[in-house]
């Protein structure tokens, strides 16, 4: 019989959050050696030396901090900040990765999705206490997309740096703009320039490569095909667009990688553009979790680049979405091979 994600309700303890926070399995070998940098954008080779840079900091503060010092006690030294600004697929989390494989234990990784999950979960004091030993925390898709993150980041990072704890993002925003258009950020400039004075920021130009020298996205499937194309993929999965949007709602998103987790390939039938901010936010970090476990995306109805509407794609969440799109028109490449 024929598995689909909304027959799934997936739970995840709270104490394996910290222990869940590691690089997607893309991202597993990766190191600085493995980029490669694009020698018609300076920037890229310049942004790998910061980062190797900025590994052996993280590495000699992690030792400062853990040397005893008279009458036993750590020393006080903050922990560096470094913030990787740059467009899509430029290569931002590849050195992301790196920097995490080349720090010593214990150390975090994680979208800032999953940050601000990971403190919701067990609450903040509990989040700074377990995550304070940390040599670094790594934070991919860094985004300001209310004023209570906006608090909740700037704190958190704040007491972590204070303890020892070296910081990287990245992002696509430079960090005196996060939450432009999302709200009144004229209102917490003062937050938002705290978390900037965090970082050092370092840019990361060039084209986004998953789509260098690749053909268009491919046309969605028809319907009774997507069907016989599920059935022939172990342990794939085929739902309804707007029946998985509905299951989406009905579960944290610290809960979608348990969502997807052991599947092949994964086949949406019905898909049309989302003109719903919940529904299309919810669908960015299914999105993001999907192309974190690199599973094939195989649609029928509208193509994935249409996902969300054009009124979506001009309001506050644009490079969101964006990013998503990307996201999905690579793994629906990646899963054309194995369709044909």
């Amino acid at each position: 019989m024929q598995q689909r994600l909304v027959d799934r309700h997936p739970e995840v303890p709270a104490d394996q959050l910290v222990a869940q926070m590691v690089p997607p399995p893309t991202f597993d070998e990766v190191s600085f050696a493995s980029y490669i940098p694009d020698p018609k954008e300076p920037s890229q080779a310049a942004a790998v030396r910061k980062a190797e840079d900025f590994a052996l900091q993280v590495n000699k503060i992690h030792k400062a901090v853990n040397k005893k010092g008279l009458f036993g006690k750590k020393k006080q030294i903050d922990g560096a900040g470094l913030y990787l600004d740059g467009g899509f697929g430029v290569g931002k989390t590849h050195l992301l990765a790196s920097i995490f494989h080349s720090s010593p234990a214990p150390k975090s990784f994680g979208t800032f999705g999953e940050v601000t999950n990971l403190v919701g979960a067990l609450g903040f004091n509990n989040a700074v206490e377990r995550l304070s030993a940390n040599s670094v925390l790594c934070i991919d898709e860094f985004e300001l997309d209310d004023p209570g993150d906006t608090m909740l980041v700037s704190r958190l990072l704040s007491e972590l740096t204070a303890r020892g704890v070296s910081v990287v993002a990245t992002s696509n925003t430079l960090p005196g703009q996060l939450g432009e258009g999302r709200f009144a950020a004229s209102d917490f400039m003062r937050e938002i320039k705290k978390l900037g004075s965090l970082f050092e920021a370092v840019r990361v130009d060039g084209p986004d490569y998953r789509h260098r020298d690749l053909p268009p996205a491919p046309d969605p499937t028809a319907p009774e095909l997507l069907t016989e194309k599920a059935a022939a993929t172990p342990n794939s999965t085929l739902d309804d667009f707007d029946a998985l949007c509905k299951h989406l709602s009905t579960l944290h998103p610290s809960r979608y990688n348990a969502l997807i987790s052991g599947v092949s390939a994964v086949f949406v039938s019905g898909v049309h553009p989302v003109s719903d901010q919940a529904v299309a936010l919810r669908i960015v970090v299914l999105a993001d979790r999907l192309y974190d476990a690199g599973t094939p995306v195989t649609v029928s109805g509208a193509k994935l680049d249409e996902i969300f509407t054009q009124e979506m794609l001009d309001g506050g969440y644009r490079k969101k979405y964006l990013r998503a799109i990307s996201r999905l028109l690579a793994l629906s490449r990646f899963a054309e091979p194995a369709a044909s």
